[in-house]
């Protein structure tokens, strides 16, 4: 079945590498993106994020040269998502992109509602890396 989906994107001020190695870091995930989670911990070989929903596991796709961030989300319940996302050159600066799929039973509005979300977090991710904050 086709899902729909939106992809929500963000200029950051910095080379893609800079971008990438942010983002690639587990440990960073609840700096930039705390409406998913608030802590991340390797619990053996799965990284586990604390989040409102209850502990999550997180699968990160393996280390790249071409900006491939996707991750999984694996919930409580044992229901997965996949969350392709991207950092590519942008003259000067890196576009980074993070596509949502619509899931089953949600509504337009809780689309556009964590969309929304995402748009903040990426938004966050930027003024992060743009700042050097670690």
């Amino acid at each position: 079945m086709t899902k729909n989906a939106t992809t929500i994107h963000a200029v950051i001020e910095r080379a893609p590498e800079e971008v990438y190695a942010f983002v690639a870091n587990p440990r960073n995930m609840p700096k930039w993106a705390p409406n998913f989670g608030h802590a991340i911990a390797l619990s053996g070989e799965h990284w586990i994020m604390e989040t409102p929903g209850g502990p999550c596991e997180v699968r990160f796709a393996k280390p790249n040269q071409l900006g491939v961030l996707d991750h999984w989300v694996i919930t409580p319940d044992g229901k997965e998502f996949y969350n392709p996302m991207r950092v590519i050159e942008n003259g000067d600066a890196s576009l980074i992109s993070f596509t949502l799929f619509q899931q089953a039973l949600w509504t337009e509005e809780r689309l556009a509602s964590d969309a929304a979300l995402v748009e903040a977090d990426l938004q966050r991710l930027k003024r992060l890396v743009e700042s050097g904050t670690d």
